[in-house]
């Protein structure tokens, strides 16, 4: 305590913050200027693909080929798969996005969920980019779509 009260009256008092450190806001990518980067997208139904799928040069076959940018947001990505996957249009239908990356350390890949999307919902994860979660040039995604169901939402509780 006194030494506390010492420190103070010497000017050496600690200026730690007490807010939470907030990241820098992405900066906009000129979609005019920049070129694409090819994303390689891998959607599987119910669930993701294993990561053994993606190893020694294999990937699964189910192979989608987009041009976008980094600050291309999973909600953007979900209406590009719409297009292209009848079934994935109806509305509550779920997208689940993982990253598939290289692990360096062990040998194969490793899935690192990054969040998920709900056909015609609006959702918290709806506007996270694939630079805001340290997606790189290389990796792949991989999406588990998992259709509508007649009672409603998936999770959604009886009562």
């Amino acid at each position: 305590m006194a030494e506390e009260r010492l420190k103070k009256m010497a000017g050496l008092e600690s200026r730690v913050a007490t807010e939470e450190e907030k990241p820098e806001p992405e900066k906009p990518v000129d979609r005019e200027k920049t070129c694409p980067l090819l994303l390689r997208v891998f959607c599987n139904q119910n669930r993701f693909h294993r990561p053994e799928e993606f190893a020694r040069g294999n990937v699964p076959s189910n192979e989608l080929q987009i041009y976008t940018w980094m600050d291309c947001t999973l909600k953007e990505l979900t209406g590009l798969i719409k297009e292209v996957n009848p079934e994935a249009r109806r509305k509550g239908t779920f997208f689940d996005f993982a990253t598939a990356y290289p692990d360096l350390r062990r040998g194969g890949y490793r899935l690192k969920e990054i969040g998920s999307t709900c056909s015609g919902r609006k959702g918290a994860d709806d506007n996270k980019t694939l630079g805001s979660q340290k997606f790189q040039i290389g990796d792949y995604i991989d999406i588990a779509i998992t259709p509508a169901r007649p009672g409603g939402p998936r999770g959604a509780r009886p009562y």
